[in-house]
């Protein structure tokens, strides 16, 4: 594990329980079992409500790995929601340089 890497779990482990409280605004937490490790993997995002689902915008996707489990077809998830973990179906999707994660819940 790099630096970078070090970091982010760092600021994750301070950001979750925040996020999860429904105090920062339109961060939450997602919750997915990673495609490679078999693990079940917690980390806050910001999500924007929109219709039965939502998109999750991951800023500098370049330096992150996460967002990644979702490419082809997508993959299982969850996200909380006013307090609930909701379960739904994550698609990334590329436009350039930026990366959305679209969440429809089912």
């Amino acid at each position: 594990m790099n630096l970078l890497q070090r970091a982010a779990r760092l600021v994750n482990t301070v950001v979750s329980p925040l996020a999860r409280s429904g105090r920062l605004g339109p961060m939450t937490e997602i919750g997915y079992v990673g495609r490679r490790s078999g693990r079940e993997v917690r980390l806050p995002v910001a999500f924007l409500p929109e219709g039965d689902g939502g998109v999750i915008r991951v800023e500098l996707p370049d330096r992150k790995t996460w967002w990644r489990n979702f490419t082809g077809e997508g993959a299982p998830l969850w996200v909380r929601v006013a307090g609930a973990e909701r379960p739904g179906h994550g698609v990334a999707v590329r436009d350039g340089r930026q990366v959305r994660v679209d969440v429809r819940f089912g």
